[in-house]
């Protein structure tokens, strides 16, 4: 590995996930620093000049929404030669955007739950909706985290009540199919995938409130056949592969009652939270929450 002194830490930012970002951000801050590293913590509203990180070895992105997954910001660091945690812009852009990633994983002949896309919603306030493709359907933004605006629907007056409480139901959505089953969540690291957790939480599904606030929610080693722990992984592996990421990312899994997985999104900028996946699967193999950042940085170099 390259010799490393200094690390910057980027993350806040002004998107709806800033409150997580400000906790990943201070978590992997408090690793890096314990780890004997030089760091600093910069809140990306704050960084007015991109060409001040030249001066730091290694930027940590912790910067969750668009301004830390959308692939702008990882491109103007390529054009500084800035080097930085993480998949690259390209592979940010695509699994960022629900319709472009589920499109890319369905032309790799990977399993995704059907979807529609919708290039706005706030529309369907002044007309019937008459047929949603589905029995039910979530409705998810395209281009957004943390299960923010994140509706199950069951029928026309809870996709209508959906439209009335989203943030910006002028921006693109997806209606995607319901798989009845199991949730899991797969980290990646370089080549490894580590331990699949299994989300069980008490909640309709599992929301915002239910990842970041609820200390009910259940975040469990799966308990998988090891034919099932071989296709998780396989499933998930092709998806980083087909989505082009690189260094660590963590993805999202159903399981159908028939035992069917199906890749529901990649996350490029994880959480790394105290209620976070990827810390928890990484104490699953036996790794502190340090030895998790130290493997995300080892694989940045």
């Amino acid at each position: 590995m390259e010799k490393l002194n200094n690390i910057v830490v980027i993350y806040g930012g002004s998107s709806s996930e800033r409150e997580i970002s400000l906790k990943s951000g201070r978590g992997i801050f408090d690793a890096i620093n314990q780890l004997g590293f030089e760091a600093e913590l910069i809140d990306y509203n704050d960084l007015d000049d991109f060409g001040v990180l030249k001066k730091y070895d290694l930027v940590f992105i912790a910067l969750h929404g668009f301004e830390g997954e959308g692939g702008d910001f990882q491109k103007n660091l390529d054009n500084l030669g800035i080097r930085y945690t993480g998949s690259g812009p390209d592979a940010c852009k695509s699994s960022w955007d629900k319709h472009i990633c589920k499109s890319i994983l369905r032309e790799n002949n990977i399993n995704t739950p059907s979807w529609k896309l919708h290039k706005s919603i706030n529309k369907y306030l002044d007309m019937p909706i008459t047929n949603l493709d589905f029995n039910n359907v979530f409705l998810k933004p395209c281009r957004d985290g943390s299960s923010v605006d994140i509706f199950k629907i069951d029928d026309n007056k809870s996709f209508i009540d959906a439209v009335n409480q989203s943030i910006n139901p002028n921006r693109s959505f997806i209606t995607e199919e319901l798989i009845s089953g199991k949730e899991f969540t797969v980290t990646i690291i370089g080549n490894e995938c580590f331990p699949a957790i299994e989300i069980v939480t008490e909640n309709e599904f599992y929301d915002y409130e239910a990842k970041y606030i609820s200390d009910d929610t259940g975040l469990i080693e799966a308990n998988l056949t090891t034919d099932e722990q071989e296709q998780i992984n396989k499933i998930s592996m092709d998806a980083f592969n087909a989505i082009n990421c690189s260094g660590w990312a963590r993805v999202d899994i159903l399981q159908d009652d028939s035992g069917i997985f199906y890749v529901l999104e990649i996350n490029t900028v994880p959480g790394m939270t105290s209620h976070s996946c990827v810390p928890k699967s990484g104490k699953f193999s036996g790794l502190e929450y340090n030895e998790v950042v130290k493997k995300i940085v080892n694989e940045s170099t």
